[in-house]
């Protein structure tokens, strides 16, 4: 019998990354979504392609061997795949996972295989396995439990691809960055090993890995697309191109690199050579990266232990500076009334009816004792003030 994996979330990551490296390492992969017309895309059409984009030009590749089933109209099928599967991933955004939670218990009290399954959410939050196995755990069969870990392992991982806008009217085809990085752990899978996944680069420990690349790549895309929206800028190639906004886009990532080779031991020289990639691949004119497209979801990017209020309070603790990632939180809580983003349009909704204080307590959960505390309520303040004033 075949490797078989299961990937809730049949998008662009689902598609263009996770079940890009799938395919090549020999699984079929069955896809699981709510979405009719995905479903329907993905079972009425037996390939799709992967177009490649760096500067050196594009390189396409066209993936197979795989299926599609809804979560909404065929839970029992879903969950049969699931019992006889050797993965399950996901690529559905951090919010979701309590909704793919319940589905993904079921298949795991039904079964019976000879190893555990490999669960690996992939998604662009710190340890969200660990976030899912949560939501699972709440649906399990109680009586089973003790022995949860022979029928499924559950491992973090890093994920960093930058998936561009799609063109008009691309259907299944997915075109997204050459450049890419899957990281994950190794340790849970213990003495059943990990998964044959051959793009996957599997470490012991995770976190020097989440932490350099979610306040790097993350938090650089995510400065650029903030002060980009507030210069009146169309894509992320188009901000970098501004010399202002590439310098505090440099200034915001000599911050966290400092928190990075302080904390991780990472080396200064090492650093500074991922930076320098980081810039030059989302400043990539060929991924025509729309400002509003990145900036999107500014709520759970202010969020406590995302790409600005992570990496600052940090350094707060550590008495570092973070002067430039203030002015990242700045231009992030501009981001208000944005077409087609609905945490923008609650941002504006907070920042006008409640206070500075209760603002910056939703917004970030920061304690009022804590050291970044007082300068973030100072941003709050002035927004809110400016803001009134239009």
């Amino acid at each position: 019998m075949g490797k078989k994996a299961i990937q809730f979330g049949g998008g662009n990551i689902g598609r263009g990354f996770v079940a890009e490296f799938l395919h090549q390492s020999g699984y079929e992969v069955v896809f699981v979504d709510v979405v009719p017309q995905v479903i329907e895309s993905l079972s009425n059409n037996k390939s799709y392609n992967v177009t490649e984009i760096s500067d050196e030009g594009e390189k396409t590749k066209t993936i197979t061997n795989y299926r599609a089933i809804s979560s909404k109209t065929d839970e029992p099928e879903v969950v049969k795949e699931l019992a006889t599967a050797d993965v399950v991933t996901c690529a559905v955004g951090p919010n979701v996972l309590k909704f793919i939670a319940p589905v993904i218990a079921k298949g795991i009290d039904a079964r019976e295989a000879d190893r555990p399954l490999a669960v690996i959410a992939c998604e662009n939050a710190i340890n969200a396995t660990d976030t899912l196995r949560g939501h699972i755990e709440g649906h399990l069969d109680k009586a089973r439990l003790d022995t949860l870990l022979k029928r499924a392992r559950f491992a973090n991982s890093a994920i960093d691809r930058i998936v561009p806008n799609q063109p008009a009217n691309a259907g299944l085809d997915v075109r997204i960055e050459k450049f890419y990085e899957w990281v994950v752990e190794q340790t849970p899978f213990g003495e059943y090993g990990h998964p044959d996944i051959s793009a996957i680069h599997w470490v012991d420990h995770l976190e020097p890995y989440i932490e350099r690349k979610l306040f790097t790549v993350n938090t650089g895309h995510a400065t650029a697309a903030y002060y980009g929206h507030n210069a009146g800028k169309k894509t992320i190639h188009d901000a970098l191109a501004d010399e202002k906004i590439h310098k505090a886009v440099h200034d915001a990532l000599d911050e966290t690199a400092a928190l990075i080779i302080k904390k991780h031991g990472i080396s200064k020289e090492e650093q500074k050579e991922y930076v320098d990639t980081i810039v030059q691949r989302i400043s990539n004119p060929y991924l025509e990266d729309i400002v509003e497209r990145v900036g999107r979801a500014p709520l759970r990017k202010l969020s406590r232990k995302e790409r600005f209020i992570g990496p600052a309070a940090q350094l707060a603790e550590l008495g570092m500076k973070y002067d430039a990632l203030l002015g990242s939180i700045d231009k992030a809580l501009r981001f208000q009334n944005v077409e087609g983003d609905a945490e923008s349009f609650e941002l504006s909704k907070i920042l006008q009816e409640k206070s500075a204080a209760e603002a910056t307590k939703q917004l970030t959960e920061l304690e009022t004792d804590h050291p970044l505390y007082r300068d973030v309520l100072r941003l709050v303040e002035k927004v809110q003030s400016e803001f009134e004033s239009m």
